[in-house]
């Protein structure tokens, strides 16, 4: 298998942090889709990173796609719980955490269009999704060490890179105070190795 990922990708990370909590060997071809000689697109039609590339050569995206296919292939630490209500609970941290990336995106993308083409009302709508879904986030996690079930799974794992990359691109917003629980969370989940060795470049 191959992963063709951006390494400041929080998606990518997603995937990153689980083939290495399965300890699953993918080297990774490393490719930016906003870059004009982007090969992305001839491995995803949508031109989004990440894409998994089986052995057969056939292609796996987005990224909830390629992390439960990466859970089934390995019965090392199972990341989604077993049984429908259980899993489609951890997959509901994770369409939640994976939202909140999307409006950071968009933000991104928007401040990156000249400043006169911006569109403030456009942004301040991405800003309170993220608002809303952090208060959502705080308010399920409560005083519990992991987000769902009795220990570490997709769903912190999906929620750590929300987070991170919350940080990375939009430090100015002060979450960590409003929300206590989830910067604990956090800083836990940052401990990890798996955390550690898949961080966003600095520059």
């Amino acid at each position: 298998m191959k992963l063709i990922a951006s390494l400041t990708s929080p998606y990518a990370r997603k995937v990153r942090i689980v083939l290495a909590e399965k300890k699953i060997d993918c080297p990774i071809q490393v490719d930016v889709p906003w870059d004009a000689a982007s090969a992305v697109p001839s491995y995803n039609p949508l031109g989004k990173v990440p894409v998994l590339e089986l052995d057969d050569g056939m292609t796996l995206y987005d990224s909830r796609v390629i992390v439960e296919y990466l859970d089934n292939i390995s019965p090392v630490s199972r990341l989604i719980p077993e049984g429908n209500r259980q899993a489609i609970l951890t997959r509901r941290w994770e369409a939640l955490a994976d939202g909140v990336v999307d409006a950071l995106v968009a933000i991104v993308l928007e401040q990156r269009r000249p400043a006169e083409k911006q569109m403030p009302e456009w942004i301040a709508r991405q800003h309170e999704k993220i608002e809303r879904a952090l208060a959502r986030l705080s308010a399920d996690l409560g005083e519990r060490a992991w987000c769902h079930g009795d220990g570490y799974g997709l769903a912190d794992i999906a929620v750590g890179c929300c987070l991170c990359y919350l940080d990375f691109r939009l430090p100015a917003l002060d979450w960590k105070t409003l929300y206590p629980n989830l910067e604990a969370l956090r800083v836990k989940l940052s401990a990890r190795p798996s955390f550690i060795d898949t961080a966003p470049p600095e520059n």
